[in-house]
């Protein structure tokens, strides 16, 4: 059940900020909540770039400051190409990766997992969720983690996922790697408004 924070926190940014608020019961609720309530008011210029900005914080789970160094450092490009530099980076965070190949069901747990050491990247024990995981790295479940009850029948729960082409993982072998770099296909954020934002 999603609490009541959250519930407004997507009426406000829309729903694919956190996935409790990708199902129809969401959409139910705030349909009613539209018909019976005021028309919002339109945003201005700045408005609208401080939605999308708090879209991405939200939906990724990052501070403000980490918002600000990934935009600072997409926007060391030399022209065209930066909003898909500042995905990337947003993209290939550690904890995302585990979201993304279907190991958890939101980046919040892939964050905890990621936290409480339960993954090893290129060999090595890794507890940072922020850290930048790069095409032909190789994620490991930790031995000593795969009993957990986080990873039991794996083979049974990805097989309705489907991951991103740029990432692979297999739950016979406990492990996955990094295929390609991300294309930024992702619908939901307008990521050149949040460049437009911190550009102020």
């Amino acid at each position: 059940m999603i609490s009541k924070p959250k519930f407004k926190i997507c009426r406000r940014l829309g729903p694919g900020v956190y996935d409790k608020c990708q199902t129809p019961k969401f959409s139910a609720n705030s349909s009613k909540l539209k018909k019976g309530g005021m028309k919002p008011k339109a945003l201005s210029e700045f408005g609208a770039q401080l939605i999308e900005k708090q879209k991405v914080r939200f939906s990724y789970g990052i501070s403000e400051k980490q918002l600000s160094n990934y935009v600072e450092n997409a926007m060391k490009i030399k022209g065209a190409g930066v909003a898909d530099k500042l995905f990337e980076r947003l993209e290939t965070r550690l904890d995302n990766v585990i979201y993304r190949m279907g190991l958890a069901h939101t980046r919040r747990l892939a964050r905890q997992m990621v936290s409480h050491g339960h993954f090893i990247v290129n060999g090595h024990k890794t507890t940072v969720p922020s850290y930048e995981v790069k095409t032909g790295d190789i994620i490991k479940v930790r031995e000593g983690s795969k009993g957990s009850v986080l990873f039991s029948n794996l083979g049974e729960k990805l097989k309705e996922y489907n991951a991103p082409a740029w990432v692979v993982f297999s739950p016979e072998k406990g492990e996955g790697s990094i295929k390609d770099k991300p294309k930024n296909t992702e619908t939901f954020f307008d990521l050149n408004a949040v460049l437009e934002f911190y550009s102020r």
